[in-house]
């Protein structure tokens, strides 16, 4: 017996058939026909609301265990089992379980999904290109997702795969080939993905969020720029800059731009001497391109370090829009007065409340054009976001309380200065005292009004955009998805590996980025496909959270591994662990107890499902 999904009028109904031979008196033969056991009845009435019920009714009914009790009487509980024979004998190799990894099955059907397998292998041809490029590049990009190294390691691990990925002939000094392909071509590398994503995960970019962050390099010197045949500069990448991490090493700027869903759209890479604000117009220019002419205007959205200056005309001279948060206490007096001013604020709780206004700004272009734009501010005061910020000053303010109390018993170390000489009156600041103030000069000029105003701002938080027609809470929201960036940068720099950097040239470099951000994206897809599959294990409450963590699916997919047991079989090792089996059912793979050949271990990949 089998079990039939029937279509009638559009309404799917499962039943119950079984094949059997009728006698046909004109032809003298008997012929198949199928009878029907039972009818259960619509499927709408046992759907369980998961994803693929009526494939997983069937692999459940096949299996002898199905979902669903009324078809219970029906399976086959006489299915015979296959009896593997195996042979080990003592003293040889055999003896020896050597588990590798076949997660890398997973990996490559992502590549697939994104159409990179076949750009590269395209340029590999078009480009005569002699060494196996595309195995190199899963290579490197599986290394950085499961086991990060360097990029010679990484080559050594091709033997930890069961499937290797690259071919035998293949020398391992062509990494650093590789790596020039790649620096190369990054630029299709991100075309593709961008396409791919269009077209299978309906990606959409009517918002672009952005931001910077840099990468560390053990040496000790930063690099010197280059000069070119024609006379023109090259500027190195290795240049001092301010840290993020704040180490004293020479750092590569990279900005990121990430879409509405919170997958990375690509990188640009920049000198470490670059100031934050520097990088947003150059960023858009090189990899905007193919998302705009999707969709013809976007919103760019970035903190103040970012949004200010060139890219404001930027986005002006575009007709494109922004939106990006503005500094309280670096405001203008008029604005600090409106933000103060307890008039025309909406209150939505005793912990929340936001107002906003429409003003007319002027800026300038570098070529002295003025440039005249309308610009909706909206400023918003949070207890939460006061309560953290009382906490992070409070030691400062306790100094200041015991100061006004005994100001004669305080000497202000070299570090306490920069603190306090914002409220110092400028028209009696000592400059003779060099690293200390002595106390009897700071007494008398420590402006305590200014203390004042400065804590009546704490809590507040500014935003400006261009969208004077956004809704003002759709504003506050679309700002706080900006936070998700910077957990990409975490995972970047923890779970990915991707600093300190050893790769020394600039090509190699940026190479290394893009292998690194393509790495973050299939990371982001195998959460996504997660989210879609079990909705009911996501935290609701936030636009991007994921079921698992990056790290805990890179510890899950090195579990994954296969071990050869005899000449001819292969077992799965932890396939039982929770993370694991979470991640193989979001991708519809279903592995039963048994030994399995090789061949039919590289049907799995055929098999796994991917969500559009």
């Amino acid at each position: 017996m089998f079990l039939e999904i029937a279509n009638n009028n559009g309404t799917k109904y499962i039943r119950v058939c079984e094949s059997i031979r009728v006698f046909n008196p004109d032809t003298n033969k008997s012929v198949p026909k199928k009878k029907t056991v039972k009818n259960i009845g619509p499927a709408s009435r046992f759907d369980d609301g998961k994803p693929d019920f009526l494939k997983r009714l069937k692999a459940s009914y096949n299996a002898g265990n199905p979902i669903i009790d009324e078809l219970k009487p029906f399976v086959n509980t006489n299915v015979p089992q296959e009896v593997y024979n195996i042979r080990l004998c003592e003293g040889t190799d055999d003896c020896i379980a050597h588990p590798r990894l076949i997660s890398n099955l997973l990996l490559e059907k992502i590549l697939e999904q994104l159409n990179l397998s076949q750009l590269i292998r395209s340029y590999k041809n078009t480009y005569h290109v002699g060494f196996d490029v595309y195995g190199f590049f899963k290579l490197l990009v599986f290394g950085r997702i499961l086991n990060p190294a360097s990029k010679w390691s990484t080559v050594k691990q091709n033997k930890d795969y069961a499937l290797p990925l690259l071919k035998e002939n293949s020398q391992d000094y062509n990494v650093y080939k590789a790596l020039d392909f790649i620096y190369d071509h990054r630029g299709a590398v991100f075309n593709r993905i961008n396409t791919s994503m269009v077209k299978n995960y309906h990606r959409t970019t009517q918002k672009i969020y952005y931001d910077v962050t840099n990468f560390f390099f053990e040496i000790d010197e930063p690099d010197l720029d280059r000069t070119l045949s024609d006379g023109t500069i090259d500027p190195a990448l290795r240049k001092n800059g301010v840290c993020k991490e704040e180490r004293k090493l020479p750092i590569v700027q990279m900005g990121l731009l990430m879409d509405e869903q919170g997958v990375p759209i690509s990188m640009e890479c920049f000198p470490g001497n670059t100031l934050d604000h520097q990088t947003l117009t150059a960023s858009f220019s090189h990899s905007v391109d193919p998302v705009k002419n999707r969709d013809a205007r976007f919103v760019y959205v970035c903190d103040k370090g970012i949004g200010k200056g060139d890219a404001i005309v930027y986005a002006i001279s575009h007709g494109v829009g922004y939106l990006t948060s503005r500094t309280v206490r670096g405001a203008s007096k008029s604005e600090k007065e409106w933000i103060a001013d307890p008039d025309g604020y909406i209150s939505i709780s005793e912990n929340y409340k936001y107002k906003t206004r429409i003003v007319r700004k002027t800026t300038t272009t570098s070529d002295g054009v003025k440039l005249e734009y309308s610009e909706k501010v909206l400023t918003y005061w949070s207890k939460k976001y006061f309560d953290r910020e009382v906490a992070e000053r409070n030691s400062f303010y306790e100094f200041v309380q015991e100061y006004l109390k005994n100001p004669t018993s305080f000497r202000l170390s070299s570090t306490q200065i920069p603190l306090v000489k914002k409220y110092l009156k400028k028209n009696v600041l000592n400059v003779k005292t060099g690293e200390l103030l002595k106390t009897s000069e700071l007494s008398a000029i420590l402006d305590t009004e200014a203390l004042k105003r400065d804590y009546d701002l704490m809590g507040y938080y500014t935003l400006a955009t261009s969208e004077i027609h956004m809704d003002d809470m759709e504003i506050i929201k679309t700002y706080g998805n900006l936070v998700e960036i910077e957990d990409q940068f975490h995972v970047m720099k923890s779970t990915l590996e991707t600093r300190p950097v050893y790769v020394r040239t600039k090509e190699h470099i940026i190479a290394h980025l893009t292998i690194c951000t393509v790495s973050l994206i299939m990371m982001r897809l195998i959460q996504r496909q997660i989210n879609v599959k079990h909705p009911e294990l996501i935290n609701m409450e936030l636009l991007f959270s994921n079921v698992l963590s990056a790290d805990r699916i890179q510890a899950a997919l090195n579990k994954w591994k296969v071990e050869k047991v005899g000449d001819t079989y292969y077992r799965f090792c932890d396939t039982d662990d929770a993370d694991l089996s979470l991640i193989l059912d979001s991708f519809g793979v279903h592995i039963p107890k048994k030994c399995f050949r090789i061949s039919e271990v590289k049907q799995l990949k055929k098999k796994m499902e991917m969500s559009m």
